[in-house]
Parts: C-alpha cells; structure tokens; sequence
C-alpha cells in the first residue's frame, strides 16, 4: 500500500486528492473500493434536492390567448400533455419528471401567497400575521436519518442568504424545533467547503485554480498511476468539472457586490449584465452537483428568492432583460404581460434543465444507472396565479431507482384552476375556494418512503400520494 493511500485510510471514509497543503474530495472511484469504502458501494445512495420560485408562476385564464403558450402548467393530462414555452425546455427530459397541479398546504390557502415561503417544505400552520411557529423541513427530515453519513448533514443555499425574517423567509429549511437554518449564499465560500484546508492560506492557493489543482494532480501521481484507464477518465472529468465551476465562482463575485434593488435608485443599478445573475444561478446548480458527485452531503435546498421582491434575488429577471422579477407577476395586465412573466419562468426552466441533464448524464459513482435516477429532484412555489395559496406549481424529477414513474402530469386542479391576471378588487387568494386541493405532505410522504424512511406521515398529511 503506497504511503498516499495509507493516508487516505486514516481520515474519514470519503476519500480525497492530496497535495500543497489542501485536500479536495474526489467521487468514488472502483480502484480505491477496497481501501476505503467498499461496503458502502454496496447500497445505493439516495439524495434530495428541493428549489424553490417565489412570486408564483404565469396563470391565464382558459379563453385569454396567452393560455395556449404562457400558462405554466402543461396541456393535457396523464401521459398525453404537451408543455408550453414557460417549460417547454424540459422536452428533452420528459420521461425523467412529473408536473402535479392541485396541491397546496391546507393551513395556509386562505392567505396571502407571499407570506407562505417559509412552510413550503414544512406544511405548518405559520399564519399571516401574529405568533409564528414552524415545524420541520422535508429536508431537514431526510437529514435526521442520513446526515451523519456525510461531510455536511445538509446543504442550505439561497440567492440572498440568511433566515430572513418571519414570514419572509430566505431559506427552505427549519430545525426539528421549527428554527430557520441560516442559508448560505457566497459561491465562493460554498466551494471552499468542498475542500479540506489544512492551514490558513490554502483558500487563497486554491483561488489560483488551475495552478492550484495541477499541483494536487502532481503531487497523486502515485494514486493515478494504480487507477484503473475508467477511474482515470473519471477522475479528469470531475477535475475539469471543479475548474469550469470554479471560474463560474469567480464571475459569480460580481453579483455580489451588486447593491440590493431599490425601485427608487434602481436606475443606478443598470449596470447588471444579463451574464450576472445567469452566471450566479448556474454556478449554485454547479456547486450542488459537486456537493452531491463527492458525497459530501446527499441534501441541498436552493430559495431562488424571497417572495414580494425583496432582496438581490429581484434581480435574476435580467438574465433575460426585465428589471425586476417580482413586477413581472403584477404587470400581467398589461399587454404583453404573460408572455413576460412566462419568458422569466422559461430561463428558470432552462438553468433547471441544465442541473437535471447534468445529474443524468453522470453515472453514479459506486451505482447503478445514473446520479439522477438515484436523486429526488422537487421544484416548485407555495403560490401559483398572484398570491393565490393554492394549486401549486410543482415538479418531482429523478428517482427511477426508487419507483418514481415519469413522464406525466398529474392534473389534480381539473379543468378550471382560479387565475388571470389581477385588475383591481379582490385578489385571487380572497376568493372563495372552489377545488378541494390534495394536502402537499401527501407528496412528501412518498418522497420519504421511497427515500428509505419508514414513516406513514409528515406534517397534515392524510396519506401517500398515489400515482406517481
């Protein structure tokens, strides 16, 4: 046993490139199965990504045009829909996800949509106003049984960062106590944890990218030498993988140092390139796929943003030309107005495509078939046509090896959902509710299930959901 595979053994079960003074985790690799973690190739991995679209999506009523093209839920139902533009990016990947229509949290329908992004993965009863509790996350759940097999129990991102406030949440995830987890949001900072440091000065080696990961490459040539020609073209991919991200990190500083949208002094800000926020969102996506491909943790939440425009998250709607993404959902009153709000929802489309392809075309390392049959993917809102509680914009994508049947839509909304565009008078949310919609943790239970936990609850669930 060389001395360099000697030192793999003593540190934990993962396992990890050596060199100038850092480590950096590596996926699994068959020639090292029998070094460090050969029985646990044997079981197959699972792991959860949930992301979340706040301001909801685009919802023109039946006889309005825009419905043929711009409405967000597809046409059709069961296998036989069609999608419009706002997900028609998602063709390719048809037979790898499911659109569910008619579900919602049954505590918080009657209350305003942008006060219902903190229960979207918990289901609790937090109220528009007064005391305010929560309760678990979906995410945080999962953790419970698995996080102690990882580097990280779980990943907590979002565009803007923090807690937010009640309410307003900037992140996905609660404790079991119903705490906020702070979500972090530096992409530089989320890839310096991807790395061992092992003194002060290894973070700023590492900024130097290419430079920094040859001298890693250099310094193991005595592992790569006894991997097999498979693990070696492996081992290169993700290498390469690591760089172009890292790149995307750097270009993702300058969103940062954007000032935070204010519709007062917005003119000042007119500086942001459409590269910007694509840039920041692609290079988010790329840092899950190296957290899950190292197993460095098996459980990521992403907020896309705050709901009611607050935040640098506003910003995203310039990646395709708009000012503020939060007016998007407002101004479908005007001409032209779906069509906007639609556009916006495709771009998101498009980045979500780009991770689910990703995770599909990688094989899962140590596995059977690739990253995305063995990763649950849920996207979704906690409202869906302006500030309406209900009927939520969701999709369920990956899990093949877990029982997940793909390539439908499952219309549990009928024929009529609540929508158009708001001009004036009561909001949709005040509505009187005409469709009984199908308790969300229904969903969530299932997911459970098929992620391996024994449960036959979660939250106000009244049972696994069926068909999917």
């Amino acid at each position: 046993m060389s001395s360099f595979t000697g030192r793999l053994s003593q540190l934990d079960r993962r396992k990890f490139l050596r060199g100038s003074s850092l480590a950096l985790a590596i996926p699994y690799l068959e020639s090292l199965s029998g070094v460090v973690g050969a029985a646990e190739s044997e079981t197959q991995k699972t792991r959860l990504a949930c992301f979340y679209l706040p301001d909801g999506v685009p919802m023109p009523l039946a006889k309005d045009p825009a419905h043929k093209d711009w409405s967000w839920f597809p046409h059709g139902n069961g296998k036989k829909f069609t999608f419009t533009k706002c997900l028609e990016p998602l063709e390719p990947l048809r037979n790898e996800l499911t659109v569910l229509s008619g579900l919602s949290h049954p505590s918080v329908r009657s209350f305003h949509g942008h006060s219902n992004a903190d229960q979207f993965l918990t289901g609790a009863n937090t109220g528009p106003a007064g005391p305010y509790k929560n309760s678990i996350s979906l995410d945080q759940e999962f953790a419970a049984h698995v996080g102690d097999q990882t580097r990280y129990a779980s990943l907590v991102l979002s565009t803007d960062g923090g807690t937010g406030t009640p309410r307003g949440a900037h992140t996905l995830s609660f404790d079991r106590n119903g705490r906020a987890i702070a979500a972090e949001h530096r992409p530089k900072r989320i890839f310096d944890m991807l790395f061992v440091k092992n003194d002060q000065d290894a973070a700023r080696r590492l900024a130097l990218s290419q430079s920094a990961l040859d001298d890693l490459l250099a310094d193991a040539r005595s592992l790569r030498r006894s991997l097999s020609k498979n693990d070696q073209k492996t081992l290169d991919e993700y290498l390469q993988s690591v760089r172009e991200t890292e790149i995307k990190v750097e270009k993702a500083k300058r969103w940062m140092n954007i000032p935070l949208p204010t519709v007062n002094v917005d003119h000042l800000n007119l500086d942001i390139t459409p590269e910007d926020p694509r840039t920041f969102l692609q290079t988010m996506f790329e840092l899950i796929f190296l957290a899950f491909k190292t197993d460095s943790t098996r459980i990521a939440t992403y907020q896309f943003g705050r709901e009611n425009g607050v935040g640098i998250s506003d910003y995203l709607a310039r990646a395709v030309g708009f000012r503020l993404a939060h007016q998007l959902s407002h101004n479908t009153k005007n001409p032209g107005g779906w069509k906007n709000f639609g556009i916006y929802c495709r771009f998101i489309s498009e980045e979500l495509g780009r991770f689910l392809t990703k995770l599909k075309s990688t094989p899962e390392p140590g596995g059977r078939g690739n990253m995305l049959d063995n990763t649950q993917v849920l996207f979704g809102s906690a409202s869906s046509a302006f500030h309406l509680s209900r009927n939520y914009p969701l999709i369920l994508a990956g899990g093949k090896n877990m029982g997940f049947k793909h390539g439908q839509y499952l219309n549990h909304a009928g024929d009529n959902p609540q929508g158009g565009a708001w001009r004036g008078g009561r909001e949709p949310w005040q509505k009187e509710i005409t469709h009984e919609d199908i308790p969300l943790s229904n969903l969530f239970v299932t997911m459970l299930q098929r992620l391996g936990i024994k449960t036959d609850r979660f939250s106000d669930s009244t049972g696994p959901l069926a068909g999917v």
